[in-house]
C-alpha cells in the first residue's frame, strides 16, 4: 500500500462497486480500523460525530481508517438502475475482502452499527483471519420471520420511508420527544441518502438470515465469532433487545458487553466520549496500548502497583502521575502474539455492578 491513500476510492468487488474513504496512513503491522454504517445512513452521518470527537482522534492517529459505504449509500450516489439485484448481507460481507486486499491491509479491527454490525460479523465468520477484533453496536442476530416480514410491509404503507428507518434507528421515546437529533436525522436520511437505493439495502436487511452463532459448549461444532468482541447498546435503544440476545451466543472469555446508561439508539452520536473510553479499554485488552495505562477525560494516568483502576481513578487528579498511552510499536504487541490475542485473549475488566455499564454511568 503506498504512503497515503486518503481519499475516496471506488473498489471493485465480486458483488460490484463499493464506496471506500480512507483516512489516515498505514502504521506498520497495526490492523486498519474498518467501520460500516446502519441502513439509512452512511458513514459521515453514522461515524462523523464519533470519529470528530478528539479522544478518538487521539486513538485513530496510531491507525489507518478505512470507512465503507454499503453500495448506493454514500453522498451523490446515483441511482441503481430499474431491476438492480442489491446484494444479500452474506453478498455484502464478501465484498469486503476485496477492500482489504485492495489496500493491502492485514487484518482489520471492525466498527459496525445496525445493519454494519450484521454484515461486520458475517465477514469475521466467514473470514476470521482478516478480523482482528469487532465493536458491534446495535446489533440483531436474529432474522426476520413472516411476521416479522409482514409488519415491515405495513410499516410501509402506513409511514414514508424515512419514518419507518428513523424507527429503526431510535427508540419510541426518542421519536415521541422529536429531538433536535432526530429531527436533523429525518431531514438527512430525506435529502442525503438516495431513496430508491435505501428502500434496496432496507429491503435486503429486512431479508436477513439468523447470524447462525452459538455460545462454545452450547451445541456441537458451534459456529462463533473467534475475535475479542465489544457489543454495544443504549439502554433506550431499539436494538436492546437483540444486543442482549447476540450476547448469550458468544464466549464470554472474548466478548465485552456495553450497556451505555441513559442513551439512545445512536450511542457514537449522543455519547462519543464514553463510547471512545470503552474503545481505549477494548484496544488495551488486544495489546495496543500498555496494561499500565488507564484513560480518563482524555487523559491517561498510572497505577500505583496493587492499585485497582477505580482507586486510581477515585484519586484526586492532583495525586495521579500523567502519562501518555503507551502504543505497541508497528508489528509488536504489548500484550500477546497475534494468534493468542485472536483466539482467547479478553478485554480488560472494568469495576461496576454489571461490567462497563456500571463504570459509564459515572
Amino acid at each position: 500500500m503506498p504512503e497515503c491513500w486518503d481519499g475516496e476510492h471506488d473498489i471493485e468487488t465480486p458483488y460490484g462497486l463499493l464506496h471506500v474513504v480512507i483516512r489516515g496512513s498505514p502504521k506498520g503491522n497495526r490492523p486498519a480500523i474498518l467501520t460500516y454504517h446502519d441502513v439509512g445512513l452512511n458513514h459521515k452521518l453514522c461515524f462523523n460525530t464519533f470519529f470528530n470527537f478528539e479522544d478518538m482522534q487521539e486513538i485513530t492517529k496510531h491507525f489507518v481508517v478505512c470507512h465503507v459505504d454499503a453500495p448506493g449509500q454514500q453522498v451523490g450516489a446515483s441511482q441503481f438502475p430499474q431491476g438492480y439485484q442489491f446484494p444479500s448481507m452474506e453478498q455484502l460481507a464478501a465484498m469486503l475482502p476485496s477492500v482489504v486486499q485492495h489496500f493491502g491491509f492485514k487484518y482489520v479491527i471492525g466498527i459496525g452499527v445496525g445493519a454494519g454490525a450484521y454484515v461486520l460479523a458475517k465477514f469475521a465468520l466467514i473470514f476470521p483471519d482478516l478480523v482482528e477484533g469487532l465493536v458491534l453496536m446495535n446489533i440483531d442476530p436474529n432474522g426476520k420471520g413472516w411476521i416479522d416480514w409482514a409488519a415491515t410491509k405495513l410499516s410501509g404503507l402506513t409511514s414514508t420511508l424515512p419514518d419507518t428507518v428513523l424507527s429503526h434507528l431510535f427508540s419510541q421515546e426518542e421519536l415521541v420527544s422529536n429531538t433536535e437529533l432526530v429531527q436533523s436525522y429525518r431531514q438527512q436520511i430525506s435529502n442525503v441518502v438516495n431513496q430508491a437505493n435505501l428502500q434496496l439495502f432496507w429491503n435486503m436487511y429486512n431479508s436477513r438470515r439468523d447470524l447462525d452463532i452459538s455460545r462454545p459448549g452450547t451445541v456441537p461444532n458451534a459456529k462463533t465469532l473467534r475475535c475479542p468482541v465489544m457489543l454495544v447498546v443504549g439502554d433506550n435503544a431499539p436494538a436492546e433487545d437483540g444486543v442482549v440476545e447476540c450476547n448469550s451466543k458468544l464466549d464470554p472469555t472474548t466478548t465485552t458487553f456495553l450497556k451505555m446508561a441513559d442513551s439512545g439508539g445512536l450511542p457514537q452520536v449522543t455519547q462519543p466520549g464514553k463510547l471512545t473510553e470503552a474503545f481505549k479499554y477494548f484496544l488495551q485488552g488486544m495489546g495496543y496500548i500498555s496494561g499500565a495505562c488507564v484513560s480518563l477525560g482524555g487523559q491517561a494516568y498510572r497505577e500505583r502497583p496493587g492499585e485497582s483502576s477505580q482507586e486510581s481513578n477515585s484519586r484526586p487528579p492532583g495525586d495521579r502521575a500523567p502519562l501518555q498511552p503507551v502504543w505497541g510499536q508497528a508489528g509488536q504487541r504489548e500484550a500477546k502474539p497475534h494468534s493468542e490475542t485472536r483466539r482467547g485473549h479478553r478485554a480488560p475488566e472494568v469495576p461496576g455492578e454489571h461490567g462497563w455499564d456500571g463504570w459509564l454511568h459515572t
